[in-house]
């Protein structure tokens, strides 16, 4: 089986970010992205879904944390998208109800190479660790269509914000491990026509 490891650069007027992932890895990570809340989700995201992770993000956040929300999304799809490789031999889908303490969430995808995402969720603030919560969905719908994942999440069960975000990232890592982990009955890609797409 070849190394599942993509390494991606970004550079823009308005940030710079590198992502390195391993699809097979087993939850390290060093993630600094300038907004601590994100360093905290996205850590959470590489240790539950077993993916060695390192990113760096510098951007003008002195400005709004929107550009680096989406550029993140951006490089983070991209390199997913490049580990995953042709995706031969691989589930394809994953899902996960997660509970966290009194919220509950639902992140269910298909690396389907069509993007698409449905986002259910309505924080209870707008205002989590005093960062906007409105950028997660930026940061989403960025990455599935680098990526060309289908998305769904939704919340099932309100609470308290920082909750319900750590539900959703820890749900999103258990999802995306189990449709990138191999299945040996899978001859080619999981799908009628031969290709996703």
């Amino acid at each position: 089986m070849s190394e599942r490891i993509a390494h991606i650069t970004r550079t823009t007027a308005e940030t710079d970010i590198s992502v390195k992932i391993d699809l097979d890895g087993k939850g390290k990570s060093a993630v600094s992205t300038g907004i601590p809340f994100m360093d905290h989700m996205l850590t959470l995201f590489a240790k539950h879904g077993f993916f060695d992770l390192e990113i760096t993000a510098r951007g003008d956040i002195d400005v709004d944390c929107h550009h680096t929300m989406e550029d993140l999304g951006i490089v983070l799809g991209d390199a997913i998208a490049k580990a995953a490789g042709d995706k031969a031999g691989i589930k394809r889908y994953g899902n996960m109800i997660l509970p966290m303490d009194e919220t509950l969430v639902l992140v269910a995808l298909d690396l389907s190479g069509r993007p698409g995402l449905y986002y259910d969720v309505t924080p209870v603030a707008e205002l989590v660790s005093n960062f906007d919560a409105r950028l997660f969905h930026e940061f989403f719908q960025s990455l599935c269509t680098r990526c060309g994942m289908n998305l769904h999440i939704k919340q099932l069960a309100a609470g308290e914000n920082h909750h319900l975000f750590e539900g959703i990232f820890k749900a999103f890592a258990k999802a995306l491990d189990a449709a990138t982990s191999y299945d040996p009955r899978i001859t080619g890609v999981l799908s009628t026509k031969g290709q996703f797409d």
